[in-house]
């Protein structure tokens, strides 16, 4: 009877040694043969990151071998390749709203549909439904010089409002383009200014700046910059009020906001406010805001500065180089200095330096 007892705990303390030890692998963890990545871009102000596994080509035949044409892939290896996306996007084209997505493909020869599904916790393709996809777009492959052993995306043709998402592995590259709207970026900045940037001049004002460039919800730009200016009035936000007003076709209100921000201004703001204007095709306005810092800063080295680029456009470029070799002594730094000699040589070529 003892002896049956002492096997039976004996057994018992076998039994409780294998599970435990079962349970300790379980635990450990070990390298993936196909090892785990992350990939991660922001798009304006939209961040777009991709987590997949790696395989290796290994000697195999990928397409159409151990990838098999016209069935749904993983487009990775072990569990579900994911694509999240922080504020709504469009993926060639097609609208895709902010989130979590699981990626799958279906590969053919000539084209792929590039699939955005609603289920992120699959394992692989096996448990893909049809009918939870978010979004199915078709895009072409195409061929690569060099083949690539590991299975990796890329993000390419980086543009300020998109970026190309490529998926390159053996001597194929299948890309397709995610784009952000200015719309999108806007909704972003509204929720930023619910916070402590409110109560700045900066922020406020930037933000005029955004629905000013981008011709957006011109009365939103107005009130952050009526925000910026209460907060702190200057020359910065008094200028962008003024030409948000013109935007506007409110010239009065615009021409006495002008006034109030010329008592304010400065040498430099005042020149970068007519580059500003040149830069934003604005040539008009910019010369003769370039005039009026030649009138108000004679030597000063941006009322020299602005004289050349005056003279420059009227074609009398031995004025401008003499205005221009005048502002380079009255530079105030080396790295001033060296800045201006570009723009020297440009005027004894004889061109113009407004374009």
């Amino acid at each position: 009877m003892k002896l049956t007892r002492l096997k039976l705990v004996n057994l018992s303390l076998t039994l409780f040694a294998v599970a435990w030890t079962a349970r300790a692998q379980n635990d450990l963890n070990l390298p993936d043969a196909s090892q785990a990545a992350e990939i991660k871009q922001r798009i304006a102000l939209t961040d777009v990151t991709i987590n997949y596994h790696r395989p290796l080509v290994k000697g195999r035949q990928i397409w159409g071998g151990l990838v098999p044409y016209g069935k749904v892939w993983r487009v990775g290896a072990n569990e579900n390749t994911t694509f999240e996306v922080s504020d709504p996007v469009t993926v060639e084209g097609q609208p895709l709203p902010k989130g979590v997505y699981g990626l799958h493909a279906i590969p053919t020869a000539d084209s792929w549909t590039i699939i955005f599904s609603k289920t992120t916790t699959g394992w692989g393709s096996y448990s893909y439904n049809q009918s939870e996809d978010a979004l199915r777009v078709t895009v072409k492959p195409r061929q690569l010089q060099q083949s690539e052993e590991a299975l990796e995306y890329e993000f390419e043709d980086l543009q300020p409002t998109s970026a190309t998402v490529t998926l390159k592995w053996e001597k194929l590259a299948v890309p397709f383009k995610i784009a952000v709207t200015a719309q999108t970026t806007l909704d972003n900045i509204r929720a930023q200014m619910k916070g402590r940037g409110q109560f700045t001049w900066q922020a406020p004002d930037e933000a005029a700046q955004f629905c000013l460039s981008h011709n957006l919800d011109l009365e939103q730009g107005l009130k952050w910059a009526d925000m910026s200016i209460a907060n702190e009035e200057r020359f910065d936000n008094l200028s962008t009020k003024t030409d948000l007003l013109r935007a506007l076709h409110r010239d009065d209100e615009a021409n006495k906001t002008w006034t109030k921000a010329m008592e304010k201004a400065t040498a430099v703001q005042l020149y970068s406010y007519g580059r500003r204007q040149q830069n934003a095709k604005k040539a008009d306005q910019g010369l003769e805001i370039m005039k009026e810092v030649a009138k108000r800063y004679p030597q000063d080295v941006y009322g020299h500065l602005a004289q050349a680029r005056v003279k420059s456009a009227a074609g009398d470029f031995p004025g401008a180089v003499d205005e221009m070799k005048k502002a380079q002594a009255a530079a105030t730094s080396d790295a001033q200095k060296s800045s201006l000699q570009p723009l020297i040589d440009r005027l004894q070529a004889k061109q113009d330096i407004n374009k």
